[in-house]
């Protein structure tokens, strides 16, 4: 008798004739077990997505300045705890040369930076800015008055996507402040295309919204200029973010302290979203939030009853 070996994958298909004296008799071989299966790929996001389709996803409406304050967005934090502060972060990793780093208090000694904005080389920390692409201001404006700090603290110092913060000459960050690019663009034209790609998916990511001016300028330059720009698809968010309701006033800054979860929200180590506005754009699907009476919400893109919102859009609704 004729002995086969059979890989996993294949032993499903496989088939073998044993020969026997005078006759040939076809025996099939077996599937093999069921804890030996072939491997189902897994679905994968895009790589990359084009900037005028991240563009159709922005709410555009007017901006709400009032009650900005700087320390609103508590910042150069340590939020991912690896011992470094956001600004070292970047500095680390935007020094085209080996940056020399103090090992015991992460501070970036030595380095060498592009600025992606000028062109500008700096090999100076102290004339080294980093900003903050989407300005706090801007920020607040399009919407993040509607945070809680935890939400706030994230944005001003999120380094899980390298379009939030850049390390640029102080002379470049200063000119631009918190201008949207209906007002500054960089100086450099190269990086045009990528600066405005990176301000549409850092406002896709976070929920933020634009105002008329800004929306049209950014439009125009991605059918034009920028035609055919596209950018690295939107990793997750640190943290859960809530859309303001339109029309809505600014909320006061939010206590210190966190307000107590509601029974039935997240646990288990998932961000909950405190204040949040019931019937509100929100994401993502799936995250859990509290509004001011203590009630417990959910992002969804189907009410209770199960009717899917207008344009596959989520909402806060109840659960």
């Amino acid at each position: 008798m004729t002995a086969f070996r059979r890989t996993a994958a294949g032993a499903a298909a496989l088939a073998a004739v044993l020969v026997i004296p005078g006759a040939a008799l076809a025996v099939e071989v077996p599937a093999a077990p069921s804890s030996v299966t072939a491997e189902r790929a897994e679905p994968r996001r895009p790589a990359t997505v084009a900037a005028v389709d991240l563009l159709a996803r922005i709410r555009v409406e007017r901006e709400r300045p009032a009650g900005y304050q700087r320390s609103l967005f508590p910042h150069w934090q340590d939020v991912d705890g690896d011992g470094c502060d956001a600004r070292e972060q970047v500095l680390r990793r935007d020094s085209t040369s080996l940056p020399q780093v103090d090992p015991f208090r992460c501070f970036v000694v030595e380095g060498d930076w592009l600025s992606p904005y000028d062109g500008v080389t700096v090999s100076d920390r102290t004339q080294v800015d980093i900003d903050h692409v989407v300005a706090l201001k801007e920020a607040w404006d399009s919407g993040a008055w509607a945070w809680s700090t935890t939400q706030r603290t994230a944005f001003a110092n999120d380094t899980s996507d390298p379009r939030s913060l850049r390390a640029t000459s102080a002379s470049s960050n200063r000119s631009k402040s918190d201008k949207d690019p209906s007002n500054w663009l960089p100086p450099r034209a190269a990086f045009r295309c990528t600066y405005v790609a990176d301000w549409v998916a850092i406002k896709v990511r976070w929920g933020l919204s634009m105002d008329e001016s800004e929306f049209g300028r950014v439009r125009n330059l991605l059918i034009a200029e920028c035609a055919g720009t596209v950018t690295a698809a939107l990793p997750p968010l640190p943290v859960a973010v809530s859309t303001p309701v339109p029309g809505a006033a600014p909320a006061a800054p939010p206590p210190a302290t966190a307000a107590p979860v509601a029974p039935g929200a997240a646990s288990g180590g998932e961000q909950t979203v405190q204040n949040v506005h019931p019937g509100a754009w929100c994401s993502p699907v799936g995250a859990r939030g509290t509004s001011s009476s203590g009630r417990s919400y959910v992002c969804s893109t189907t009410s209770a009853a199960g009717t899917p919102y207008s344009g596959g859009r989520a909402r806060w609704r109840q659960g």
